[in-house]
């Protein structure tokens, strides 16, 4: 009965990862690639060794339903692009039969190519967690195609977590969505439209203070992002540590904090155990779920979790993906956009 009716997605389903990736063609054969026949790429074909549901593996990469480097197309398919080692690239990536097939172009197209199966987390290992409450077990029943993504790119993910710093997701998804189609390059290859590379680092340090104003980023943020694109190829460098080391190289960083570490190694490293600290909803969220609790702070959050030390991050996801939230009671975060002001 898991698969047979799919959940909806909820502000917080989606936050855990629920990205809806339309069916396809009949049989699970992706057809109608737009644009297809326009330049060809290079292609992997790789096999998972257990299910695999693209919307909840690559669906934390997405950052907001109007992203330029992330789509999801009729066919089936997503189409991510990255700024590779190599140079910019576009991915596009789809499943049939049971085989995950990746088509890739631009510079970065082979390095996109050969990370294929760690994207799609083949380095992750979900027969590690083990349930310990009814509703993170129902969850993992549901969505057995979870696995833990891993791009082997830190500022991907670091410069859109410190754009989501101390405001709403709708605030931060379009500050990423203006600047990367204004300041970005168009993505490789036959690419949805619209889509677009992520700027270089020397790009985003050249951006003028009223684009970031423009964009509704004030001067803190954008600060913390020109001291990280100075020093980028040094945080790069921390994709070969543990975890536990890539971020506190990370928060050498002014203005990268516990949150948006966590943020990035769980999509950079795959790493299963880095909790998110510094929430403004998640506590509440984790504590409603396992204890009843909508008032949870950080240390209760992390009391509650304890029992899945090693994999308390995908804990999170699966509580959050579960759909289950204490009842509004108060009004959401009010919504600034400096750009006005």
């Amino acid at each position: 009965m898991s698969g047979r009716f799919a959940p909806r997605p909820t502000r917080t389903t989606v936050r855990g990862g629920h990205v809806v990736v339309p069916g396809g063609t009949p049989g699970g054969v992706p057809g109608g690639v737009p644009h297809q026949g326009a330049e060809p790429g290079r292609v992997r074909t790789w096999t998972p060794d257990g299910p695999l549901d693209l919307g909840l593996v690559l669906g934390p990469l997405r950052r907001g339903p109007g992203d330029p480097t992330f789509r999801t197309t009729p066919d089936g398919s997503v189409w991510r692009t990255s700024r590779t080692p190599a140079g910019p690239g576009t991915l596009r990536v789809a499943l049939g039969g049971g085989v995950a097939r990746g088509t890739a172009w631009g510079p970065g197209a082979a390095w996109l190519l050969d990370r294929l199966p760690d994207l799609l987390g083949a380095a992750d290992d979900p027969g590690a967690f083990e349930p310990r409450h009814r509703l993170v077990a129902l969850a993992r029943h549901r969505r057995p195609g979870l696995r833990l993504v891993r791009t082997g790119l830190v500022m991907e993910s670091l410069i859109p977590s410190v754009l989501e710093q101390k405001v709403t997701t709708d605030e931060a998804y379009r500050a990423w969505r203006l600047l990367v189609r204004k300041f970005g390059e168009p993505a490789p290859g036959p690419a949805p439209e619209r889509m677009y590379v992520m700027p270089a680092p020397r790009t985003w340090a050249l951006i003028p203070s009223w684009e970031w104003h423009r964009a509704g980023v004030d001067d803190k943020r954008a600060a913390t992002i020109l001291r990280a694109v100075r020093v980028a190829a040094r945080l790069e460098e921390a994709v070969g540590f543990d975890p536990v080391r890539a971020r506190e190289r990370l928060e050498l960083v002014p203005g990268v904090g516990p949150w948006t570490s966590a943020e990035v190694v769980q999509r950079s490293h795959g790493s299963a155990d880095s909790v998110t600290v510094g929430d403004l909803h998640l506590p509440g969220i984790v504590g409603w779920a396992l204890a009843g609790d909508r008032d949870a702070d950080d240390s209760v959050m992390l009391e509650l979790l304890e029992p899945y030390a090693g994999q308390r991050h995908r804990a999170a996801r699966l509580i959050l993906l579960s759909g289950r939230t204490p009842p509004r009671r108060t009004p959401k975060m009010p919504r600034t956009d400096i750009g006005l002001l």
